[in-house]
């Protein structure tokens, strides 16, 4: 499974982005995708996950009611929406995937395929 994440750019603060992970290969509806992002200086964190069975969805708190996870089986591309963008938010935004969930979907280690990373920066 190859993943290509895309849509990153400079916002301002309160802005709004929306990344896209286009994934190809041996794709399926069956694989569990994510979020992370990382930030100069500090360790990978997890953003959000969508499950691949009935699409539920997990936040971080960090996020929570500002962005929001999806996917659309049929293009095989999951999107991350991002509102009132803080510059806290600046990072290296990177999709993963794993065939079905895990529990630990918040963990890095959890995920078996990961994309290239694309820079999200907000300005203040």
């Amino acid at each position: 499974v190859q993943l290509q994440a895309s849509g990153g750019g400079l916002v301002q603060a309160g802005g709004s982005l929306r990344l896209s992970c286009a994934a190809s290969g041996r794709t399926s509806s069956s694989y569990a995708m994510a979020w992370f992002r990382q930030a100069p200086g500090k360790e990978r964190e997890f953003v959000a996950a969508i499950r691949p069975s009935n699409g539920a969805t997990r936040h971080a708190d960090s996020v929570k009611g500002r962005f929001t996870v999806s996917r659309d089986n049929a293009k095989n591309t999951v999107y991350l929406q991002m509102n009132s963008l803080k510059p806290e938010d600046t990072a290296v935004y990177y999709c993963a995937a794993r065939l079905y969930w895990s529990v630990i979907y918040f963990e890095t280690s959890t995920y078996n395929y990961w994309g290239q990373g694309t820079q999200v920066t907000v300005s203040s």
